[in-house]
């Protein structure tokens, strides 16, 4: 058991020098530029002070982050090799105070101060300082500080060996940085900015994939920072995008361009250059994307994006394994698709670990190729993803791209249709993926194709269904009476609801796409459980279902945003044979049902991250060891023990699944 050590109220622990410090927006950028620095550059924690004093003429200010020269140990004034100001948000870069001029007079201080750098999380700008021979100073404008290596050709122009992977929010800020750019230079309102910088992160991921040609994502820093090299960019990354385009057909129209200015170009392609966003871990390149998907492309039907824990917990629940063919009928940013679809990828690794008996870094080009190739085949057959907003059609399939290098297949439909008003081009591709006749496809009680669905449904009153055509499919849309003779017990009647809340709706369609035996994740309101007045929804599930679990979620797990109280249902249809045996007999089928209650969700109201306490209350700090990859490649590198002391989300969810997973095979459940 690692020993555990209190953290006062209000601060953190630093990641450097383990120093505790007041928890503030500036020391959130800067703590993650620190874990950048080691991680991602690769400088050694003993080489970099924090907060350490200045002397600039008369003053003594702090610069926010020093690193040293690995050539001279002394921790002094004239061996600073680089200076990082680090700065909350609503610090512009041009302030008087503390803006770039403050982080230029360091540095002129410091007489071997080469590199400096100045970020607020939402801008970021680096200098080189050049002195020339009559002791004149000049800063550059440069892409990035250069590694612990130093090797400036690689700011410039990255090789595949030189790709960093990205570390805690590092890629959110780019993300946010890049977004930010174009909605200010090129003036456009905050959705069409979100597409445009996808298709640079589309361009971005093509190139990385173009083994074995040099990449061409890049723009140097003398490009950036001018107006023929702005255009030369352009040229070079449209010619990728030419490439994404014929590749994507679905995704882009046979016309369509980068519409981003040269400069707004040049700066994105020069923010996103150094790293590998295939080998980003997927959590870190998932919540980087849904949080700008959130900002950007949030609609006003009921559409909350599940948090990435709960995501997690309801796939490991599921288990899918590549067999199976896995569908989120209201996918909004494919979460669910991309999670499920990477735990299949590392089911996969394990298995082709064992048959060639050593692990994915040392496969050869031939093994690797047969990997990616498996992993297509069964993102292609496999995946499916359904959405009525356009927007976030177009957004899954990117996602599904960056994630795993297949886009699935994601359609934009509105699920709760009678199938036979599906567009036909749907239809018909539909049918193609699932290799099935389109008859096959004209009635909701002949869609059941899927072993594994896994959903979060837009829920709410304010978005009824009330068209009669789409209701007469459901039996759940019909009027319901209790019996008279057993009140416990609700019947059927012939008759309509006026309107019908879509979530009630989407428990039946989920329950109509899956195979006999198949298996059903969904997140639902607690209202459909637990109203009198619905007492009938729980009726037709016991009926028609069987009920493996009920995990009821914290009251904050959908806040800042949404407060509705929710569970996550884990159901399993049942056979016909099944249902005939039980209606015959007059008994149900006698089981456990696993229920839990997620106390602890990692975050608070505002969606600030809730850390672990002590029995008086305190938060703790638990040691830990980063693994730190040095002369790293795409997939491969040697690594150092770098240790360090955090606090740890207070988050039940992974408890969960875990107990539910040994629960079901105690349960003899299979599958």
């Amino acid at each position: 058991m690692p020993q555990m050590i209190v953290i006062p109220e209000g601060k953190i622990c630093d990641y450097i020098d383990g120093k505790f410090r007041n928890d503030t927006p500036e020391e959130y950028v800067r703590q993650n530029i620190e874990k950048r620095l080691v991680n991602e550059h690769k400088y050694k924690k003993e080489l970099i002070a924090i907060e350490y004093t200045i002397a600039v003429g008369s003053r003594k200010p702090r610069g926010d982050i020093v690193i040293f020269s690995a050539q001279s140990p002394e921790r002094s004034q004239e061996n600073i090799q680089t200076i990082i100001e680090c700065k909350k948000e609503s610090v512009e870069p041009t302030a008087k105070k503390d803006g770039v001029g403050q982080l230029q007079s360091y540095m002129a201080a410091c007489p071997n101060c080469e590199w400096g750098m100045w970020t607020n999380g939402k801008h970021k700008e680096v200098f080189r300082k050049i002195v020339s021979e009559r002791k004149k100073i000049q800063f550059i404008d440069f892409n990035d500080i250069p590694s612990a290596d130093g090797k400036l050709e690689d700011i410039d122009r990255p090789k595949r060996s030189t790709l960093k992977n990205a570390v805690e929010d590092n890629l959110l800020f780019v993300f946010k940085s890049c977004h930010n750019h174009i909605y200010v230079t090129d003036g456009m309102q905050k959705q069409p900015a979100f597409f445009e910088l996808l298709k640079v992160i589309f361009c971005k991921i093509e190139d990385e994939k173009n083994v074995p040609n040099p990449l061409e994502f890049y723009a140097t820093s003398g490009e950036r920072s001018t107006p023929d090299g702005q255009l030369t960019v352009q040229k070079r990354i449209g010619k990728i995008f030419d490439q994404v385009r014929r590749k994507h057909p679905r995704i882009f129209d046979r016309n369509d361009e980068i519409k981003l200015k040269p400069r707004s170009l040049a700066y994105v392609v020069s923010e996103l250059q150094k790293y590998s966003l295939l080998n980003t871990h997927i959590d870190i390149k998932g919540k980087a994307y849904e949080e700008l998907v959130g900002a950007n492309l949030r609609g006003d039907r009921g559409e909350f994006f599940t948090p990435r824990n709960v995501m997690h917990m309801t796939v490991e629940m599921l288990s899918p394994c590549e067999t199976d063919r896995v569908l989120d009928p209201a996918c909004g940013t494919g979460g669910f698709l991309v999670i499920a679809m990477n735990k299949i990828i590392a089911d996969l690794e394990q298995k082709m670990k064992k048959e060639i008996g050593k692990p994915k870094a040392e496969w050869n080009d031939n093994e690797k190729k047969a990997f990616d190739q498996r992993i297509r085949d069964i993102a292609t057959t496999n995946f499916f993803g359904f959405d009525l907003n356009p927007d976030l059609v177009k957004a899954t399939k990117m996602n599904m791209v960056m994630n795993n290098d297949g886009s699935g297949n994601i359609y934009q439909t509105d699920s709760l249709l009678p199938p036979h008003q599906w567009e036909a081009i749907f239809r018909t591709e539909l049918a193609g993926a699932l290799d099935v006749e389109q008859s096959a496809l004209s009635r909701h009680s002949t869609i059941g194709f899927f072993d594994v669905i896994v959903t979060n449904p837009p829920f709410g009153s304010k978005i009824p269904v009330k068209d009669p055509n789409i209701l007469e499919q459901y039996e759940l849309a019909h009027i319901w009476e209790r019996d008279k003779t057993n009140r416990k017990n609700w019947i059927k009647t012939v008759r309509l609801q006026s309107s019908v809340p879509p979530e009630q709706l989407f428990v039946e369609r989920c329950v109509q796409l899956l195979k006999p035996g198949g298996r059903l994740g969904i997140v639902l309101p607690d209202s459909i459980l637990g109203a009198p007045g619905l007492g009938y929804i729980p009726q037709w599930l016991i009926q028609n279902t069987r009920i493996l679990a009920s995990i009821d979620l914290h009251g904050d797990t959908f806040q800042p945003r949404n407060g509705t109280q929710t569970s996550v249902l884990i159901l399993q249809k049942k056979t016909p044979g099944q249902i005939h045996e039980e209606e015959r007999s007059g008994k149900m089928m006698d089981y456990a049902i696993f229920m839990a209650m997620v106390e602890r969700i990692g975050h608070d109201k505002r969606g600030n991250p809730i850390f672990k306490r002590d029995k008086h209350g305190n938060e703790i700090l638990v040691p830990t060891v980063d693994l730190v990859t040095y002369n790293e490649t795409a997939n491969s590198g040697r690594t150092a023990k770098v240790e360090s002391k955090k606090k740890v989300i207070d988050d039940q969810t992974p408890l969960v699944a875990e107990t539910f997973n040994k629960w079901r095979k105690e349960e003899g459940i299979i599958w």
